[in-house]
Order: structure tokens, then C-alpha cells, then sequence
């Protein structure tokens, strides 16, 4: 997994005032950030696999373009994207 940041308190007051701030429950809060996803990241941009899964063709280290974001349904309990 990749590192987690350090914990910020002002990021963590711009999270739950902006992204999930009337979610009530893991699946509102995923649509509020798949909402807030879909606005913030500019596609297309470049990026690099961090992980490998089983789910995933990807290797760690393997460079791709990241073209959306993808389908609402199939980001209720994680976040993916749509490659080229």
C-alpha cells in the first residue's frame, strides 16, 4: 500500500465540511467523493501504477493515462478511474 500522509487538521476540517459533510453512511460518503473527484481532477493526466492487485491488469512501476473517472456504481465502496 502506498504511504498515508501525515495526518493535517485542516485537510481533515476541508473533508468532512466539503466532500462529506451530509453523508450519512460509507455509501453517501463515497458518492460525495466520487462527486468531488469527478470536479477536482483534470483529465486527462498521467500516472503511475503503485500497487498490484489481482483485480487489475496493471503492474507497480507501469506508466498509463488516466482519461475519467470510472462508472458511479462501480465506485460505492472504493474509487477507480477509467485508463487509456
Amino acid at each position: 500500500m502506498s504511504k498515508r500522509p501525515p495526518e493535517n487538521a485542516e485537510r481533515e476540517e476541508r473533508i468532512q465540511m466539503e466532500i462529506v459533510v451530509d453523508a450519512y453512511g460509507p455509501e453517501e460518503q463515497a458518492v460525495g467523493w466520487y462527486c468531488y473527484l469527478e470536479d477536482a481532477l483534470a483529465f486527462p493526466f498521467s500516472a503511475e501504477c503503485t500497487l498490484e492487485r489481482s483485480t487489475s491488469p496493471l503492474e507497480k512501476g507501469e506508466k498509463l493515462e488516466v482519461i475519467g473517472m470510472a462508472a458511479q456504481k462501480d465506485c460505492e465502496t472504493e474509487m477507480f478511474v477509467t485508463v487509456r
